[in-house]
C-alpha cells in the first residue's frame, strides 16, 4: 500500500511557520494584509473565500474579502484593483475566479501589481518563474504547495521522470515550470496527447489536474510512483473525489495524497505563506 502524503497535516506545520512569521513582521511593525475581490454569487467561490479568510486571520494575516455584485463592470473592478494596488498597507491581493462574462480576467490578472500578485498569475511573475529568475516572486499557490510536499516527504526531483497531466496556468503549466527548475525531466500531457497513458506510465512523479474525476487508475501509474491528485470532484453521491481512482492506485503507488485532505490544504497554506513573503519583500 501507498504511502498517505497527509495535507492536513503538512499544512498545519506549514501554517504554524506562517503564524511565527507574522509574529516577527509585526515586531518589525508591518502588519501583512490580504485582500480577496470576489465579484458575484458563485457558491463555490463563497467557500473558497471563507476558507481563506478564516486562515489568516488563524495565522495573524489581516484578512478583507470585498464583494462586488454580479453586474459589476469591468471598468469599476479595474478601478478597485488600482485602489488597492496605491494602498501601501495591503501587501496580498487576489480576485476570486471565476468570473461574470463581462469581466475579461486575462485583464484582471495583469492589473494586479506583480509585487502584490497573491496568485502568482500576473504574466510579470510567470516570466520570472519559467526563466527560473533569482529575483523573488510569487507563484502559483497550487504548485507551491506541491513542492513544499514533494520536500517534506523526501521525494528526488533532480533527474526525475516527472510527469503532469493538464495544461491550465493555475496548476499544468507552473507545475511544469518549478520541476523544470527543480532539475526534473517534465512532460506535460493534456487533451490532445495520443496514447495518454503510455506517458504516465514511466513518471516516476504523477501529478494529475484535470477536473475528470478517475481518469488515471492504478494500472496507468510506474509501480512505486508518488502521485499527487489536484483533483476535486463530486460524485454521484455528492462525495469529494479526486481525478485519480484512489482505491485502485494506491495498491501501485509508492506515495499518494488523498482527496479531500491531499493538495486543498496546501493550496490555502502555501497563499498565506506566500502573503507573508510578499509583505517582507516590501520593507
Amino acid at each position: 500500500m501507498a504511502e498517505l502524503i497527509d495535507g492536513k497535516q503538512l499544512a498545519k506545520q506549514v501554517n504554524a511557520q506562517t503564524k511565527q512569521a507574522v509574529a516577527e513582521l509585526k515586531s518589525n511593525g508591518i502588519l501583512p494584509k490580504l485582500v480577496v475581490i470576489i465579484v458575484g454569487n458563485d457558491e463555490a467561490s463563497e467557500i473558497y473565500v471563507r476558507n481563506k479568510h478564516r486562515k489568516a486571520e488563524q495565522v495573524g494575516i489581516i484578512s478583507e474579502t470585498k464583494r462586488l455584485p454580479e453586474n459589476t463592470t469591468q471598468t469599476e473592478l479595474l478601478n478597485l484593483i488600482d485602489q488597492y494596488n496605491q494602498d501601501p498597507t495591503v501587501h496580498g491581493l487576489m480576485v476570486q475566479a471565476p468570473l461574470p462574462p463581462q469581466i475579461d480576467e486575462a485583464a484582471v490578472t495583469r492589473a494586479i501589481l506583480p509585487i502584490k500578485d497573491a496568485d502568482g498569475f500576473n504574466p510579470e511573475n510567470v516570466g520570472n518563474l519559467y526563466s527560473n529568475s533569482d529575483l523573488n516572486f510569487p507563484v502559483s499557490c497550487t504548485p507551491k504547495g506541491i513542492m513544499t510536499m514533494l520536500k517534506a516527504y523526501g521525494v528526488q526531483l533532480e533527474g526525475a521522470n516527472a510527469v503532469i497531466v493538464g495544461r491550465s496556468n493555475i496548476v499544468g503549466r507552473p507545475m511544469a515550470a518549478l520541476l523544470l527548475n527543480a532539475s526534473a525531466t517534465v512532460t506535460v500531457v493534456h487533451s490532445h496527447t495520443k496514447d495518454m497513458k503510455r506517458f504516465t506510465r514511466q513518471a516516476d512523479i504523477l501529478i494529475v489536474a484535470t477536473g475528470i474525476a478517475h481518469l488515471i487508475k492504478g494500472e496507468d501509474i510506474k509501480p512505486g510512483a508518488t502521485v499527487i491528485d489536484v483533483g476535486m470532484n463530486r460524485d454521484e453521491n455528492g462525495k469529494l473525489t479526486g481525478d485519480v481512482d484512489f482505491e485502485s492506485a494506491t495498491t501501485v503507488a509508492g506515495k499518494i495524497t488523498p482527496v479531500p485532505g491531499g493538495v486543498g490544504p496546501m493550496t490555502i497554506a502555501s497563499l498565506m505563506q506566500q502573503t507573508v513573503e510578499l509583505a517582507k519583500w516590501s520593507e
